[in-house]
């Protein structure tokens, strides 16, 4: 049976890891420098996949203790403890009869979320949101508990910036307090909404101003993806035309999920002996349109009809630069620069659209190709 090498989970087996050797060296390097790391990508680009990847390699998985938690559905600092408390207990505290009782004694406030498995008679560990009543106190007794591991720590967090959605007291100054005083923890803090993120990391305004090493993630170059790809086919007795590769790398502004997404499905349908031809690919990006037509439509419910015309004059031309400009507003019909700019900030907001180096786009290639549509 012939395994797909196109691998849809970001727990990707070494030998069917893209390239990022650049990206991996440099995150080990500060990794073994006990430094902090600001991971900034677009989103589905392949930052959970690099942490994972990482985590896995020998110098970090023999020599570290690694947690990794992803807060994006999170909407309050109580649903932080909660993933944060939950992975530590199943990354770390099960590993041992010895660390599983240092997490029980170190997090008294959380005493009634420990239990017995009647089955196995192992420790469970149940947190229910009910029971954070106090969550700067959990996350000391957590940070506490991390700093007596027999190794150093590394805590990945991704989609940080959500935390500067939460409601109540300033979390980016609460958790910055508690971090610098870690010397047995580092943190990598990753994040796709890159405006959001920059301003977090490097407005000198904010708390955790120069705190951590940056490390971009951008798409992995069309000539590597094709060798790649080519590779993987041809491994397993099927081949692909390049021209087909370089037509879904264009079209989803090489994002690495769809284009992973799209070589997996058509590996699964190219019979050995026979090629992958851009006819194949095409039809299979349809059925990929039409799998996600609901959740795009559900994406626009939360949006007006003035910042709608917007999105689909920033989908129409791909990429803008002068976003105010009379060219712009007039060539789309749109009410005026000041109805345009206001509608920027919310869709901006939202992380419907994104800005770099002064230019705006969808940040969802899928978005973009079902409106123009």
């Amino acid at each position: 049976m012939n395994i797909n090498p196109f691998v849809l989970s970001p727990a990707i087996p070494d030998k069917l890891f893209c390239d990022r050797q650049t990206e991996a060296a440099a995150l080990v390097k500060s990794i073994t420098n006990q430094e902090n790391v600001v991971l900034i990508s677009p989103r589905r680009v392949g930052k959970t996949g690099l942490i994972y990847h990482c985590f896995n390699l020998p110098v970090i998985r023999d020599n570290y203790v690694t947690v990794s938690i992803d807060i994006l559905h999170t909407t309050s600092f109580q649903e932080f403890i909660k993933e944060l408390g939950t992975a530590v207990f199943n990354t770390i505290a099960k590993r041992s009869e010895k660390l599983t009782k240092l997490f029980v004694t170190t997090l008294r406030s959380l005493s009634g979320s420990f239990g017995i498995d009647p089955m196995t008679y192992t420790p469970t560990f149940d947190l229910k949101l009910g029971q954070i009543n106090m969550p700067e106190y959990t996350l000391d007794e957590i940070f506490t508990y991390l700093e007596q591991a027999e190794k150093p720590c590394v805590v990945a967090i991704d989609e940080f910036q959500q935390i500067t959605k939460y409601p109540g007291v300033n979390i980016e100054a609460l958790l910055r307090g508690r971090i610098q005083k870690l010397t047995n923890t580092h943190f990598i803090f990753a994040g796709s909404e890159r405006r959001m993120m920059n301003e977090m990391f490097f407005s000198d305004k904010r708390p955790f101003f120069q705190s951590a090493t940056l490390l971009q993630l951008d798409p992995i170059e069309l000539n590597i993806y094709t060798d790649f790809a080519v590779q993987q086919f041809r491994t397993a007795g099927k081949d692909i035309e390049p021209e087909a590769i370089e037509w879904a790398y264009n079209i989803f502004d090489g994002v690495t999920m769809y284009i992973h997404k799209l070589l997996h499905d058509t590996f699964a349908d190219t019979q050995s002996g026979a090629t992958c031809t851009i006819a194949e690919m095409q039809q299979s990006a349809e059925q990929l349109l039409q799998q996600n037509a609901k959740r795009v439509q559900e994406l626009l419910a939360y949006v007006t009809e003035q910042q709608k015309e917007v999105l689909y004059a920033i989908a129409a031309d791909r990429y803008v630069q002068r976003i105010t400009s009379a060219d712009f507003v007039k060539r789309h019909h749109l009410k005026s620069a000041s109805a345009v700019q206001s509608a920027v900030k919310r869709l901006l907001d939202l992380d419907i659209i994104t800005e770099q180096h002064k230019s705006f786009s969808v940040s969802d290639p899928l978005l973009r190709i079902w409106i123009n549509r």
